[in-house]
């Protein structure tokens, strides 16, 4: 009975699930596509504390801290590392996917394409403005940022009260004290959900498979072999080179984030892991200021794994339907889409209502075209999820290093690594 003990970790549980998910889902579609609700129902369930946990450890991070002029250079320090690893990572896509040219030979009718099934996608495109997404950074009342779900509403929210607290001393001590005391009872209740992982991770894996079967996966498998093979080589090398520049490893960091990795390729969904991702960066010793400003902040704006996918599906269907693109078109292609990911980050299906936005507004590509790869996108959802994960965790321990504020010896500890000879003294004061 000893294979039945190696099953007890939930990463194995997990892992488990999206098996049989899998297997359910090509056995039996018709059957499988009723178990979205069990997966909808985890992913709600992990939302729902997803504000308050953000809100929590941004306010106690912010107002247990003297030095607020810290806190400002590591906001600008994150913006700036995000925008120069998201650009890098369009980049690569665009390379890529004009070396390999996945989409050379479909020869797609871009006018004959049935555009019904992304009608919801090209409405949102074009309520998608930097004006709008200005706006809908501030919430229309304090409480209203918790309750809405808005990931960087909460954060410029709890900004604005941990500020507010550390400014009035001793007197903001109570509040801020009692804040950490919910912040770890949030937590605990994750920790309760987060153990129904393994049958949501089935009922998700089960649907995708289901719905959109070998189909979808045989028929575009060159886009999809690609894109992956692409996110892959930026991990090893662009993410994995950043934590050697910082004295970290790869290998050991994704091993540490396996529960979460897990989650994510389960769920098909990247926030179902931010409460873990920031919990396991605070025990790696990065100080909770640091965690709680780079990991909300970059589920909106490193999304590493979606700008690579962004770029080469732009490229890919202007391959299949035979509409050429200059170097001058796709060069501006990638700045409207470096421009467009930012606005698209709290949007229902971000990453295909920013491609939809970009063809609309370059119009080079016909927007049609977005149903060649409506197919496949829940199963890139999956790759594109788990390189945003891996790469706001690099972001956090890179930000964390340049601001030394992180526990080397303990980060070592826990991810089992040698000493380093360089010493970096924790985040303080």
């Amino acid at each position: 009975m000893k294979w039945i003990s190696r099953f007890k970790p939930l990463h194995m549980q997990v892992l488990l699930g999206v098996i049989l998910g899998c297997v359910f889902g090509l056995v039996s579609p018709a059957s499988a596509v009723h178990y979205k609700p069990v997966a909808d129902a985890f992913v709600k369930l992990i939302s729902m504390l997803i504000s308050p946990i953000i809100f929590c450890t941004i306010v106690v991070g912010i107002g247990s801290m003297n030095d607020l002029k810290r806190i400002g250079r590591v906001g600008f320090v994150a913006l700036l590392y995000f925008e120069v690893v998201t650009t890098l990572a369009l980049v690569i896509g665009l390379v890529v996917v004009n070396w390999i040219k996945p989409g050379v030979g479909m020869h797609a009718n871009a006018a004959t394409l049935d555009v019904s099934s992304i009608a919801m996608y090209t409405t949102a495109a074009k309520k998608l403005s930097v004006l709008d997404y200005l706006m809908n950074l501030i919430p229309t009342t304090l409480p209203g940022a918790l309750v809405s779900g808005e990931i960087l509403q909460v954060v410029l929210v709890a900004i604005l009260v941990g500020v507010a607290l550390a400014s009035i001393g001793e007197k903001g001590k109570k509040l801020t004290e009692l804040l950490e005391i919910i912040s770890k009872v949030m937590m605990a209740i994750v920790g309760m959900v987060v153990r129904l992982a393994p049958l949501a991770a089935f009922a998700a894996i089960a649907f995708v498979v289901g719905k959109y079967g070998s189909r979808s996966l045989l028929s575009l498998a060159s886009l999809m072999l690609c894109v992956i093979v692409t996110m892959a080589l930026f991990i090893i090398f662009v993410l994995g080179g950043i934590l050697r520049l910082n004295k970290f490893r790869l290998w050991p960091l994704i091993k540490y984030l396996k529960e979460e990795i897990l989650l994510v390729l389960g769920t098909s969904s990247s926030e179902t892991a931010l409460p873990g991702l920031m919990a396991k960066m605070e025990g790696l010793g990065c100080a909770k200021p640091v965690v709680g400003l780079v990991v909300p902040a970059g589920y909106s704006f490193n999304l590493d794994g979606t700008s690579i996918y962004l770029t080469m599906a732009a490229v890919f269907i202007a391959q299949a339907t035979d509409t050429p693109l200059t170097l001058w078109q796709q060069i501006v292609m990638l700045f409207v889409l470096m421009l467009a990911s930012k606005g698209a980050a709290a949007v229902t299906g971000g990453g295909f209502v920013t491609l939809s936005a970009t063809l609309a507004s370059t119009q080079t590509v016909p927007v049609a075209g977005l149903t060649l790869v409506l197919g496949i996108d829940r199963f890139m959802s999956l790759a594109r999820a788990m390189v945003n994960l891996i790469g706001n965790a690099v972001a956090v321990l890179a930000i964390a290093s340049w601001e030394n504020a992180i526990d080397r010896d303990q980060a070592n500890r826990v991810l089992n690594t040698e000493p380093l000879t360089e010493e970096v003294a924790p985040f303080s004061d």
